[in-house]
């Protein structure tokens, strides 16, 4: 994840029309507020925004270092923490903090703030609960957690960078604020809501309040809003991607047409 809120409406000064063909060692920024690596082959095409490159003599360690993050990812769930910052600058990190003008809005930034950093770099308790099976509402199909996880990760996912995201570009572009409060209520209530009944209720917290105030707020306040909401929803997916148990699909393998004798 990066911390930085423009990413979801800046638009890129370069593009190329498929990231599986840039050379190992090319660093992409995305809308999603990722920072992502190239280290080996990829599978999915995809336009992509490249920002720089490792050097060379580097690029066996990046292997390494990209294996290992698999690894943890797939099976162990260990945290391999990654660290970019501007050679000479001091280390660490810090979530950008916006302010705004309406009162509720203002206490809402802040708590959405205060959770970002919080879960930045630690598990937010809600998705470690769930992901252990403890699920107050009993969601799930006959007392399973699987199929629960996959319907919070492809909840979370599109709601901060598409729902969100979308709405800070609409914001950003111009559209009236009458259009864009309304597009709020119908892209982000139900999604929520959802994900409230699943344990994520900090969520369905924020997202009440948040609309709640929304009439009040103009454009300067909407998007300080927003921006914090897209990037801590962002963050809750990455913790998503890390925490969900990938292993568990092992015995349902894709089939090439080669070991079906299929000659579509």
């Amino acid at each position: 994840m990066a911390p930085i809120h423009s990413l979801l409406h800046t638009h890129a000064n370069q593009k190329i029309a498929d990231r599986r063909e840039a050379p190992d060692g090319t660093v992409f920024c995305s809308a999603l507020q990722h920072l992502g690596i190239k280290y080996g082959e990829l599978t999915e095409p995809m336009p992509a925004a490249p920002v720089g490159r490792i050097r060379d003599a580097d690029l066996p360690t990046l292997r390494g270092v990209g294996q290992a993050v698999w690894e943890a990812v797939y099976s162990t769930k260990k945290q391999i923490l990654v660290e970019v910052r501007r050679a000479g600058t001091s280390g660490g990190h810090r979530i950008p903090r916006l302010a705004a003008t309406e009162p509720e809005a203002e206490r809402l930034i802040h708590e959405v703030h205060v959770e970002t950093e919080r879960i930045w770099l630690a598990e937010p308790a809600e998705l470690g609960n769930l992901h252990r099976g403890l699920i107050p509402s009993r969601a799930g199909t006959h007392g399973t957690v699987l199929p629960t996880l996959l319907f919070v990760n492809g909840e979370t996912r599109p709601l901060g960078y598409a729902a969100y995201g979308g709405l800070i570009r609409a914001a950003v572009s111009g559209m009236p604020m009458d259009s864009v409060r309304e597009m709020a209520r119908l892209l982000v209530a139900v999604p929520a809501e959802f994900l409230d009944y699943c344990g994520l209720d900090k969520l369905g917290d924020f997202t009440q309040r948040f609309l709640a105030c929304l009439d009040r707020l103009d454009r300067a306040d909407f998007l300080a809003v927003t921006r914090h909401l897209a990037l801590y929803i962002n963050c809750l997916g990455a913790w998503n991607l890390h925490l969900f148990p990938w292993d568990a699909a092992d015995p349902l393998r894709q089939q090439r047409p080669a070991e079906t004798g299929s000659t579509r």
